[in-house]
């Protein structure tokens, strides 16, 4: 990225080879920066030219990297920061879901979901806001979840990684407010991505419901949010927002029991 034209920012969005990340990444562009896209996965090489097509004048690369490892994470800031080029925004997205009973759930897939979403969480943010409060400007969005607010029955290690993700985007936001960085959360319900599948949730009411949200609408809110400086924002339809409503003031013994109903392996039948 040295070589690019430094009068734009430059951004650095994860997990960004499909669904909200893709359209975090759209947004990104068409907001006026310059892009570095990461994800494991092959699909990401792909993106550069999606984000072409809405923004021409971009300049945007793509790494495919597996943040789920610590050296993983240092070849993307490594990357990030080649040739000295300032990162002026990151969106810590990259993440996993993993469902079904606890005891019975893979023991590997959770300790990897753990490594994704809560270790590099904290490894990315910790490399991104060091470098943006010594130039005194910066920008981190973090993706959160609605499933943060709420006990998450059939999902317990996701929940409670997204409610570390929540913790430490409010509190980050607290300490860096006054060093000139911005720390966002963002907050989504069900979403219509790949997320369902890989979380092997498609058997469920949650997985199989038809009022799920269009990711772009996700990112073009939390976007919006992250450039407003705002502390977090829930994403989504109405429903959504009634939904994180209803959160703040029902007691966890009937939200835990009204999730595990939708969540529950076999309840979409």
């Amino acid at each position: 990225m040295s070589s690019a034209d430094t009068s734009r920012p430059f951004a650095v969005v994860t997990g960004a080879s499909s669904g909200i990340g893709l359209e975090l990444a759209k947004e990104f562009a068409a907001g006026g920066y310059d892009v570095l896209v990461a994800a494991e996965d092959e699909r990401i090489t792909a993106v550069p030219a999606e984000l072409l097509d809405v923004e021409p004048r971009a300049v945007v690369d793509a790494v495919r990297v597996d943040l789920s490892t610590a050296a993983g994470v240092e070849q993307l800031w490594a990357t990030a920061t080649a040739g000295g080029r300032a990162v002026d925004a990151v969106a810590v997205h990259a993440g996993v879901g993993v469902g079904g009973e606890f005891v019975e759930t893979s023991l590997e897939d959770e300790l990897h979901l753990i490594d994704l979403n809560v270790v590099s969480f904290v490894h990315l943010a910790k490399l991104a806001a060091r470098s943006m409060v010594q130039r005194g400007e910066g920008r981190i969005l973090i993706t959160s979840s609605l499933a943060a607010r709420v006990p998450a029955p059939y999902q317990a290690v996701y929940g409670a990684s997204k409610a570390f993700a929540q913790s430490l985007a409010q509190s980050l936001r607290q300490e860096l407010e006054q060093k000139g960085v911005v720390v966002t959360a963002f907050l989504p319900g069900p979403t219509d991505t790949e997320f369902f599948e890989r979380a092997d949730m498609q058997d469920t009411k949650m997985g199989q419901t038809s009022a799920k949200d269009d990711p772009a609408t996700v990112a073009r809110q939390a976007f919006k949010a992250l450039q407003k400086g705002r502390d977090h924002v829930v994403t989504g339809s109405l429903g959504t927002k009634l939904q994180a409503a209803a959160a703040n003031l029902l007691p966890n013994a009937p939200l835990a029991k009204a999730q595990g109903e939708l969540a529950e392996p076999g309840s979409a039948d």
